[in-house]
């Protein structure tokens, strides 16, 4: 099998209305996307989350990584991303073209599980047939208030959903944990209880004293307290605290995740395929936090992180955004997408990673 063809494209999808956590507020979603076409009449596909650089992300694929991957087969995905990253490390490394290997590395495993006809999961070796999903939300809304935060929680547990994740950091400290008190009045004690900071704090006190005031109500982690390239403050925090921090969704490669564990600054790794690297990474990172019994709850796209998580030693959760949230969207681009069961999320059964697109909603929200 060989590559013949490479498509990259970029679509946005607009909110019904704006939504904001910590550090800002959208009012759209935009992916870049691949396609890689084969000579067996198989087609490979990848995306991620563009952050209003879907567009550029799409032109790295098809102007810097199309020329190495044209012709080669996509079995051999090790060889294939040392080139794309090595070709590309004078300008790459992390951001933009990291996003773009990782999605064309996506779309090789793909192929790799489509061609002998197997879905992901079992390709790579299935540790269970159904991956629990924590319910992402309570973020910032015009108008929501508490009142709207217990509505939007309660939801979340009618639907089973043992564990939620709310964000904090936007509000002032006195507001927050009031929302933090309301969320697990809400959920109960029994529940699991997750925060997500989005890099709020910028030092070690400010970061600590918010923290220490959430922790009357047993959250399990705060995911990114602090930016995610201020490994050692967060490293400090880490320490300060009596629960765990988690980070690692905007960190890139093995390299990324070795300083952070290295460095103390995680307890719990958050590893996006779409932007580690793909597949191909985020096997290496998943089997690092394995060597050092750490846990992986990877962050968003459920769609590619059920069957990684499925084979992943110590994978715990995956995240999942419903739909009438209007936060993530890339549902409204899907054949297929996935609902929650009772809490859980079953892998696909069709073969390759189990993502199909629905090419008229692509055409409607293309860029």
């Amino acid at each position: 099998m060989q590559v013949t063809d490479i498509e990259a494209f970029a679509v946005s999808i607009p909110l019904d209305e704006p939504v904001a956590f910590a550090t800002c507020e959208v009012d759209a979603r935009d992916h870049a996307v691949v396609r890689l076409h084969t000579d067996a009449g198989l087609a490979g596909i990848g995306y991620t989350l563009g952050y209003e650089a879907g567009s550029i992300i799409a032109t790295v694929v098809e102007d810097l990584l199309a020329p190495i991957v044209a012709g080669e087969d996509p079995h051999d995905t090790a060889r294939l991303w040392r080139e794309m990253f090595d070709t590309t490390v004078p300008y790459g490394r992390k951001g933009l073209v990291l996003r773009a290997i990782s999605i064309v590395d996506i779309a090789l495993w793909d192929l790799k599980a489509k061609g002998v006809a197997l879905p992901l999961h079992s390709y790579l070796g299935a540790m269970r047939d159904a991956v629990p999903a924590y319910a992402s939300g309570g973020y910032y809304r015009q108008g929501k208030g508490l009142d709207g935060l217990r509505e939007e929680m309660g939801r979340y547990v009618d639907r089973g959903h043992d564990t939620v994740k709310l964000k904090v950091g936007g509000r002032p400290p006195s507001e927050e944990v009031e929302r933090v008190r309301v969320t697990r009045e809400t959920i109960g004690e029994e529940r699991t209880l997750l925060l997500d900071a989005n890099g709020a704090w910028r030092d070690r006190r400010s970061a600590v004293d918010a923290c220490r005031r959430y922790g009357q109500y047993d959250p399990y982690f705060i995911e990114e307290p602090v930016m995610p390239d201020s490994v050692e403050l967060m490293a400090q925090v880490n320490a300060d605290l009596d629960y765990s921090v988690a980070a690692g969704e905007q960190e890139f490669t093995r390299y990324g995740f070795a300083e952070l564990l290295r460095e103390g600054a995680v307890d719990v790794v958050q590893p996006d395929v779409t932007v580690v690297g793909g597949v191909t990474e985020w096997l290496r990172v998943a089997a690092t936090a394995a060597s050092h019994d750490v846990p992986v709850v990877p962050h968003y796209n459920w769609d590619l992180h059920v069957p990684l998580v499925a084979a992943a030693e110590t994978g715990r959760w995956v995240e999942y955004f419903y739909r009438g949230q209007d936060v993530k969207v890339f549902d409204d681009v899907l054949a297929h997408p996935m609902t929650p069961d009772d809490g859980e999320l079953e892998p696909s059964d069709r073969p390759g990673h189990g993502v199909v697109l629905d090419d008229d909603a692509i055409s409607a929200f293309r860029v």
